[in-house]
């Protein structure tokens, strides 16, 4: 089975880590924080596709893996809501399938899981724990959810992450698309949602996270995001003046774009379970901002500027 795998000689007897979504954004991280303690498998769309599900468990016994982090999903949450059997095959279908597999192998499956679960309809500034109730108001959302009980009920060793407002040096996001739009027209004056509230989270910073839960025997759900909260518009602001990039971003409110899915009004997560166990990695956004920009400016201006 074709698959991308990162073996060395120093390798080869370390435990093995079947990654879905390796190319990804979250996966990429995990494949770089990952490959110092495991033999990472990485799995693409192309080496393995969830629109099938039924391929899934064939493809762990081949893999044999100790541990599985699923960071693949159906993300485009628009689309979701017109592709409702492909969320419900990607975003619920394939976790059950990893679950079932891991369970026969005594493997750990990660699961990556969203903010969209809860109704996002809680008053600013307070947050949502992992007990709090959830209620997702989007296709996507209730496909997420669906996945996560479909893991948690599998009887398989777990870990159920939700995280929220990703960005990082790989693959597409928010970050990434306002510099290439700024910068294709720097004159044009751009619109971003300022009401519609979340916690700003690295990718790269999400995966060390991870690392450290299984590191340390955590099992169960766990939030993992950057601390504080901002809104899209407060985003966009401290993103292009830390990257020294001029715009003119002015606020909006999500009612002027009215989009096919539902969005969550705040989306703050809180990392309490981390926080109670002694295992918070997660800083501030800003700081974590600050620190992506300085390792990646030069080439975040020559990837927007190549459009």
């Amino acid at each position: 089975m074709a698959r991308e795998k990162l073996i060395s000689a120093k390798t080869k007897n370390r435990p093995r880590l079947m990654l879905l979504g390796a190319r990804g954004q979250l996966g990429s991280d995990c494949r770089e924080v990952f490959s110092s303690e495991y033999e990472v498998c990485g799995f693409t769309s192309a080496d393995l596709n969830l629109l099938h599900p039924e391929k899934i468990g064939q493809a762990v016994l081949h893999c044999r893996p100790q541990l599985i982090i699923n960071a693949a999903a159906h993300t485009r949450v628009d689309a979701c809501e017109h592709e409702p059997e492909s969320a419900r095959l990607i975003n619920v279908e394939a976790p059950a399938c990893l679950a079932l597999a891991a369970k026969e192998l005594g493997a750990l499956l990660v699961q990556i899981s969203t903010d969209y679960v809860f109704a996002g309809d809680r008053p600013l500034p307070l947050g949502y724990r992992e007990d709090d109730p959830v209620g997702p108001v989007s296709v996507y959302g209730r496909s997420k959810l669906a996945g996560e009980k479909a893991v948690a009920g599998a009887g398989c060793d777990f870990l159920v992450v939700r995280t929220a407002w990703l960005y990082g040096r790989y693959g597409h996001n928010f970050l990434k698309t306002i510099l290439r739009l700024v910068l294709s027209e720097p004159r044009r004056e751009r619109q971003v949602v300022a009401d519609q509230f979340g916690c700003l989270t690295w990718s790269w910073r999400l995966a060390q996270q991870l690392l450290s839960l299984v590191r340390a025997g955590k099992r169960g759900l766990y939030h993992a995001v950057a601390e504080g909260s901002a809104s899209w518009y407060e985003v966009a602001c401290t993103f292009l003046d830390m990257m020294e990039v001029e715009h003119r971003i002015v606020p909006c409110l999500s009612a002027q774009y009215p989009t096919p899915a539902r969005r969550p009004e705040n989306s703050l997560l809180l990392n309490h379970r981390l926080e109670h166990d002694g295992l918070l990695l997660m800083l501030p956004w800003r700081r974590d901002l600050k620190l992506f920009v300085a390792r990646n400016r030069e080439r975040l201006l020559a990837e927007a500027s190549s459009f």
